[in-house]
């Protein structure tokens, strides 16, 4: 992991994470610190969301910079309108996601970042996901047809997100989508990542890793709560029909 982390970061002696709070952007914040970078952690989402309070619980305990942008419900509307008219995919979840990106890359550069350090892709290769649970019957080839899709997914995710991000000359780095990570996480037995159909933590050997380096119990051990639904952008992505038609 730390190999995928130097090869992102680079010679960069400041860096910022996206931050929900949760294990993997904690995980990801904690090995960043670990190499000596000087870590500002970046939180976007609506006043008195789930993400918005934990995320600041965790950075606190992590001693890292932390900085927030409470959106605003017309800001988010506004963008999301920019977010429709650059990319062409019409899957929500993507969309959300572009949102929540776009006011990261804007917070990055107010802050003077250029780069974001990103965990996407630890979901995708160690079982983070509800779905692992339901193809978990069908075995190991059952659980990679999903990785294999799932991961697919995700790259395209990035690419939209690099589209969006690039307006504000913020570069996102993803360094656990990275081939050789990929690679990587492929040989990890899958009994480390997911134990049973009734496995509600999964990503069992992330949180060990969590727990080894130092991330804080409530972080390590924190249920997956998606970056759309933690930061209420889905509950007003989906308020849109209704907006536009007053």
């Amino acid at each position: 992991m730390q190999e995928e982390l130097k090869t992102a970061i680079g010679n960069e002696r400041s860096i910022a994470v996206a931050f929900s709070g949760g294990l993997d952007s904690s995980v990801l914040a904690k090995l960043c610190r670990d190499l000596n970078k000087s870590v500002t952690l970046l939180t976007v989402g609506f006043a008195g969301s789930h993400d918005m309070i934990f995320s600041e619980t965790i950075a606190s305990m992590l001693l890292s910079p932390h900085k927030k942008h409470d959106i605003q419900q017309d800001e988010f509307y506004e963008n999301l309108n920019k977010v429709n008219l650059k990319i062409s995919c019409r899957i929500a979840s993507h969309l959300e996601n572009c949102i929540a990106y776009l006011f990261v890359a804007r917070l990055a550069r107010e802050n003077g970042f250029r780069i974001v350090l990103t965990a996407n892709g630890i979901d995708e290769l160690f079982c983070g996901y509800n779905q692992y649970r339901f193809v978990y019957k069908y075995g190991k080839p059952g659980i990679m047809e999903l990785m294999q899709a799932k991961i697919l997914n995700e790259l395209l995710l990035m690419k939209e997100i690099d589209m969006i991000a690039s307006d504000y000359g913020v570069t996102i780095k993803k360094p656990f989508l990275s081939e050789k990570f990929i690679e990587f996480a492929n040989t990890i037995p899958i009994d480390e990542k997911i134990k049973s159909e009734d496995d509600m933590l999964r990503k069992h050997i992330i949180r060990r890793l969590a727990i080894d380096i130092g991330v804080p119990q409530e972080a390590a051990m924190k249920p997956k709560k998606a970056l759309q639904y933690g930061s209420l952008i889905h509950k007003y992505f989906t308020k849109q029909n209704h907006h536009h038609s007053q």
